[in-house]
């Protein structure tokens, strides 16, 4: 199966959690990571996107930037929040920049993967 992966413009962990949700409470225009704040409420994954993430013909895999820089370091020259998709060769190409994430709203975000991803 292939593999979707979507990382954060925010480190993992349950304080940074904390500090992100009230970061993008308080002062959502300041807020660095569209991608945390399209796919995620206060807490949890928004109901719509873990039900989209079900049906797609690829693995989603989620990561932190902190989290890339171990996994994945050759991904880490890439501006965050972004997404990849791991090609047949196995590598990965850039599937999502930070700037289409920027101007999405949910409902754009999963017709633009939708509409991306091979048949």
């Amino acid at each position: 199966m292939r593999e979707l992966l979507f990382v954060y413009n925010a480190n993992a962990g349950v304080l940074n959690g904390v500090l992100d949700t009230l970061h993008k409470t308080l002062s959502p225009a300041t807020y660095s990571c569209s991608l945390c704040a399209l796919t995620y409420g206060a807490f949890t994954m928004r109901p719509e996107w873990a039900a989209f993430l079900r049906q797609l013909p690829v693995t989603p895999i989620f990561l932190h930037r902190d989290e890339l820089r171990t996994q994945y370091p050759e991904l880490t020259q890439w501006p965050l929040p972004a997404a990849f998709l791991r090609n047949a060769g196995g590598n990965w190409e850039q599937f999502l920049t930070p700037a289409e994430l920027n101007q999405a709203d949910l409902a754009s975000l999963m017709a633009l993967v939708q509409q991306r991803l091979p048949a």
